[in-house]
């Protein structure tokens, strides 16, 4: 049994161990967790921080989020070190020049040149912040865990760092890239989209030379090496989550006929959201009850908004976004169906916090979905992505058999229980920074010996 489960197993005390007093190998860490965007609302970066740091902390180690806006929302017990970059891509102003009196230094400059010419400037200029707090901080941890940032500061190892770096990938945005691409309109657009991801250039440059890489699923796992060139040996697959006290089932939320709820940003072509869209239209020639609510991002046009004109959709999908955790578990209790029309997903949160909730789920099969939501018919309907007909045939099956409804609901967060918590995957996590912090000491010793071999 690992250090980290038998702090699991053992009763919290108010004060964890001191460091000296126990064995290096079973001692608390300290952790610096590295996230360029946290917003908890939106994507699932920003739930990846918050969850995992906090059940970190609850066994037993220091952690400490150093991140930047949007800033993440963190549990009780996790400290939150504010590295600011510009922000500029803050809403209600987006793509905003700041004024003269802002510019702080040379990466604030570089992070608004590279907004001017149509690029995505955040992580390497995240990265280069990082290195630079770091390098200050020199000693303070034992391990930084970086959250997909990828950017040239974060190369150097221990000696640029301070510590040991694992990273986290959820699965490499080169796919988003291609998928963005294809649904691209011209070659102005396509010559955009390029622009933005030129970033991914970096971030395959980085991967290639990172000594651990933490990911959420085979599925991804084999998009790393494929698409980063990632060699295998370094990969390691640490399911993530849900949090599964608070996205349970609860009878006394009423349950809303015809409602499906997904989660979704209408422009972001990777969700499938246009899909479900075009579903909904067959589903309510035979079920007039069936309507849509999104958690996440309307656009004001583009194929989607579209979509929901040309089908006199307008009043039967209802966009949410800013909810609190409360009220998003009571929509997906509430829901008859919550559906997962991506393309593709590294993981999908989404997925796995309906089946905890009891909620009865329809998705594709898309990337990881599967590994997650499990076999057609058992814990799911599984359809194949991009598929509107396939999305409507499944959504008229469930909203037509409660019995259907209430085993897939029963099985799914059994499957959640028994595979996906955020506790197992601190644990996962944790044995994977005692493997890179020994690692490190071993080529530290190594490099020593040859020194003391070396003719003087």
């Amino acid at each position: 049994m690992t250090a980290e489960a038998v702090q699991a197993a053992a009763p919290r005390s108010a004060e964890a161990p001191s460091a000296a007093a126990q064995p290096p190998g079973d001692r608390p860490l300290r952790i610096a967790m590295l996230t360029y965007k946290g917003n908890p609302f939106c994507g699932g970066q920003g739930v990846y921080v918050r969850h995992l740091s906090r059940e970190l902390a609850r066994l037993g180690h220091a952690v400490e989020v150093i991140g930047a806006q949007p800033y993440p929302v963190l549990d009780e017990g996790v400290p939150l070190t504010e590295l600011a970059s510009l922000d500029l891509y803050r809403q209600p102003d987006p793509f905003r020049t700041p004024g003269r009196g802002e510019y702080r230094d040379w990466i604030d400059a570089l992070e608004v040149a590279t907004m001017w010419t149509g690029g995505f400037p955040e992580p390497l200029t995240f990265s280069l912040r990082a290195r630079r707090h770091l390098a200050a901080r020199r000693g303070r941890f034992d391990v930084v865990h970086d959250n997909q940032t990828l950017g040239y500061g974060l190369l150097g190892g221990p000696r640029a760092l301070g510590a040991p770096l694992v990273t986290t990938i959820h699965h490499p945005i080169t796919v988003d890239r291609r998928l963005d691409l294809a649904a691209a309109d011209g070659v102005k657009r396509r010559a955009s989209v390029r622009r933005w991801y030129g970033f991914t250039r970096m971030q395959k440059r980085v991967a290639r030379r990172l000594p651990s890489v933490l990911t959420v699923s085979g599925s991804s796992r084999q998009e790393i090496s494929d698409d980063l060139g990632v060699p295998d040996d370094r990969i390691h697959v640490v399911p993530i989550g849900a949090d599964t006290d608070l996205f349970a089932p609860d009878p006394s939320v009423p349950e809303v006929p015809g409602r499906i709820v997904t989660t979704s940003s209408a422009d972001v072509p990777l969700k499938g959201l246009i899909h479900l869209v075009e579903a909904l239209a067959k589903v309510r020639t035979e079920n007039p009850e069936a309507h849509l609510v999104v958690v996440g991002k309307r656009a004001d046009d583009g194929p989607v908004a579209a979509a929901i004109e040309r089908h006199g959709l307008s009043g039967a999908i209802e966009f949410v976004k800013g909810i609190s955790d409360a009220e998003l578990v009571d929509l997906v209790r509430s829901a008859q169906i919550a559906c997962v029309p991506s393309l593709y997903e590294g993981f999908s949160l989404p997925a796995a916090e309906a089946m905890a909730t009891g909620t009865p789920l329809l998705a594709t099969t898309g990337g990881a979905i599967p590994e997650v939501a499990g076999p057609d018919g058992e814990t799911c309907l599984a359809v194949p992505p991009g598929d509107a007909q396939a999305l409507a045939a499944g959504l008229l099956r469930l909203l037509g058999d409660a019995p259907l409804r209430a085993r897939l609901g029963a099985a799914g967060r059994a499957r959640v229980l028994a595979r996906f918590t955020w506790r197992q995957a601190a644990i996962g996590t944790a044995e994977r920074y005692r493997e890179a912090i020994a690692l490190q000491g071993d080529r530290a010793a190594a490099a020593g010996r040859r020194t003391a071999l070396a003719p003087s």
